[in-house]
């Protein structure tokens, strides 16, 4: 997944924020004049994170899935999760010096469940999402893929049970040649990745499964040791969106996963084929969009009036009028809202894998 060995420094501290070209093509600073993620804490299950001089005032004490570290998930000899962090919450060092992340306001919650070689286990990775749910994890950020065991399928049902965001990769070219679990799960936000021409990334993995993508090639960030890192995958656009998911939660901190997951496939900026499709899924993330945009909540954005059937119910109503008309507008109302929900709890529904391959790999 990354271009350089872990702990390799493609940049310097003042150098690397001109190197961190997702942030302009994602007007990332337009996005940040109306939230900067505070308030929202993101789980980062990986290979922990190490407290880098640009992200270490946002990293939380985590925890430790497997043995080896110091117990708080800031331990980190692979850099895979660093940088995860570092693209969601990095604030940099002042005066445009350091890594900037996404939602440089939010929470890091470090676990660390992967070890040095990245190939970690599907119930380390399961172990890691019950710990984020317990501890207040708003978001969950994995940038991983693998099978879909039934102890790591029991965790992602909790987290969607229990209102988290779930954010995942699809997987790379050319060992992943179909979308992985968690990505591929109902309810999961499945993560493709685009290149700097804006277009499909070769790396990236293709599927039914995509929701939208982000940038996946030569992506700068954190590092252990205080270095830096550039890498190229879909891991680094699951983190960019896990940003974006922390954006959303922070403007509009009562809206329900789903709808935070609806907001950014609903104002995705669409490419291929019109509509939906396995390269793009929906479209590359617009974050100023996705904060800003006037956005129907589920099961309401394909009603609309029959042409020619003059006004709506809501904007012929009049003060007072307690007519047939306006018992006809709250009853198809009704319909509508019990049409949302029902819609819902089938996202919510899992997919099972009889006897699927145990390890994880990033």
């Amino acid at each position: 997944m990354d271009a350089l060995k872990p702990g390799s420094d493609p940049g310097s501290t003042k150098r690397v924020r001109a190197d961190q070209w997702h942030l302009s093509y994602l007007n990332v600073a337009e996005a940040q004049r109306i939230t900067k993620g505070a308030g929202v804490t993101v789980a980062v299950p990986d290979t922990g994170v190490q407290p880098h001089p640009d992200l270490r005032d946002n990293l939380l004490d985590g925890h430790d899935v497997i043995s080896g570290g110091d117990g708080t998930g800031k331990d980190d000899s692979n850099s895979h999760g660093t940088g995860m962090a570092g693209l969601i919450a990095a604030h940099g060092q002042g005066g445009n010096l350091g890594a900037l992340g996404i939602a440089p306001e939010s929470k890091i919650l470090p676990i660390r469940d992967t070890p040095e070689d990245g190939q970690g286990e599907a119930h380390d990775l399961a172990a890691g999402i019950d710990y984020a749910v317990r501890h207040g994890a708003d978001v969950i950020c994995i940038s991983s893929t693998g099978g879909a065991g039934i102890t790591l399928q029991r965790s992602i049902e909790a987290a969607i049970a229990a209102d988290v965001v779930l954010v995942a990769s699809v997987g790379n070219t050319p060992p992943d040649s179909v979308v992985g679990y968690p990505a591929s799960a109902d309810a999961v936000i499945a993560v493709g990745g685009i290149g700097r021409d804006g277009m499909h990334a070769a790396i990236s993995t293709t599927g039914p499964e995509i929701d939208v993508v982000a940038p996946a090639v030569d992506i700068y960030s954190t590092s252990i040791n205080g270095k830096y890192r550039k890498g190229t995958g879909t891991s680094d656009a699951t983190a960019i969106v896990a940003g974006a998911a922390a954006l959303i939660r922070s403007k509009y901190p009562h809206l329900p996963a789903q709808e935070v997951a609806h907001r950014l496939t609903a104002t995705a900026i669409d490419k291929g084929p019109p509509g939906r499709d396995d390269e793009y899924g929906y479209g590359v993330i617009d974050l100023v969009a996705a904060l800003t945009a006037d956005v129907p909540p589920l099961g309401f954005e394909s009603v609309s009036a029959p042409a020619g059937g003059g006004a709506s119910t809501t904007a012929a109503a009049q003060p007072g009028d307690d007519g047939p008309a306006t018992m006809r507008g709250l009853v198809t109302l009704g319909v509508i809202v019990a049409a949302g929900v029902a819609w819902v709890m089938v996202l919510r529904r899992r997919r099972r894998g009889d006897d699927p391959p145990p390890r994880i790999s990033r």
